[in-house]
């Protein structure tokens, strides 16, 4: 790991002015770190917010980034983060830089979400990427040769196939792929594993199985989890049958424990709980399999153990999280809390 892995950064992007500005008079004073009430008030925590490793910091040279925006993690615990110059870094699950690639471009917008496609093999795994102003999903195996036969969509539009802006993208037991889009349409398209159009659902609103930017996709077993941000809600539909149904919603607009607020990342664990990173709240919460809030961690600000709009997050086979702190530049390795 180079000697970037311990730095923390200072607050550069231009994002919500009042946030900026608040950010600019502390550090112009020689504060590091801030409390919660300095972005948005009291969020409730219920855990020890000191991680076990924090590690890039604003730039574009090896391990660092700009707005890390979308990360997975392969069978081996390697790490795949994706930025806003398009470019795709893999890191060993200590922050160690293995290598890179960029998408095909980025003048339209950036991609927001990615997974792995688990093959037979670990050789035939592909990187499914959202490439979401491109209204296209981009494939390329794990050393970062572009998969152009995999690749699925390319158009905008509302037909089958055709894209709104994509966010991210999740496969099933069967090697079906679910690829969620917001915008003009709100809706989860399924597809074969040989990228045949299959189905669709959703549409723009608040009602079940209605979204407001299903960002976070994860499909555990035959269960899609989908964190519905803009609606600030879990939504989790049965994949067993011919079609989705829905199995439940929970979560509500707020700061406490059980509340959600733009829930952006969604991972599903292997005793069936979640962890859902909130971009709003600046925080990581655990849920059990019923949607029961077990602990939160991270609060907003600059310091370890604080996250500034966080996107995404991982979980290896250690149960460690892997957080993107996202306009801190960095990630954040912790414990699961609870």
């Amino acid at each position: 790991m180079d000697n970037d892995a311990t730095q923390i950064p200072h607050m550069t992007h231009r994002h919500r002015l009042s946030r900026r500005n608040a950010l600019s008079t502390l550090l112009g004073a020689g504060i590091s770190t801030l409390g919660a009430s300095a972005f948005s008030g009291c969020i409730a925590r219920s855990h020890d917010d000191e991680p076990e490793l924090v590690w890039g910091r604003r730039g574009q040279s090896n391990g660092r980034f700009l707005t890390p925006r979308a990360i997975c993690i392969d069978r081996n615990d390697n790490l795949y983060i994706v930025d806003k110059t398009g470019r795709i870094q893999v890191f060993d699950r200590d922050g160690t830089w293995l290598r890179d690639w960029r998408t095909p471009a980025i003048e339209n917008g950036k991609p927001t979400g990615m997974t792995i496609q688990v093959g037979t093999n670990a050789e035939d795994d592909r990187l499914l990427v959202a490439d979401t102003h491109y209204y296209r999903m981009l494939a390329y195996t794990l050393d970062g040769q572009r998969c152009p036969e995999l690749e699925i969509g390319g158009t905008s539009g509302f037909g089958p196939g055709e894209f709104a802006f994509l966010t991210d993208v999740a496969v099933d037991q069967q090697g079906c792929i679910y690829i969620g889009e917001y915008g003009d349409a709100d809706r989860i398209q399924k597809f074969a594993p040989d990228g045949t159009f299959l189905l669709a659902w959703g549409s723009t609103g608040r009602e079940p199985e209605q979204f407001l930017r299903p960002q976070g996709l994860h499909v555990d077993g035959d269960t899609l989890w989908i964190a519905d941000s803009g609606n600030h809600r879990i939504q989790r539909f049965d994949l067993s049958g011919d079609q989705p149904e829905l199995i439940d919603i929970w979560g509500s607009s707020g700061k406490g424990p059980g509340e959600l607020f733009y829930p952006y990342g969604v991972f599903v664990l292997e005793n069936g709980d979640a962890v859902v990173c909130e971009y709003g709240n600046a925080r990581v919460q655990h849920f059990d399999a019923q949607g029961n809030s077990l602990a939160t961690w991270g609060s907003p600000g600059l310091g370890p153990g604080q996250l500034y709009d966080p996107w995404s997050l991982a979980v290896d086979s250690k149960r460690r999280m892997h957080i993107l702190d996202s306009q801190n530049h960095r990630v954040q390795r912790a414990a699961i809390p609870g």
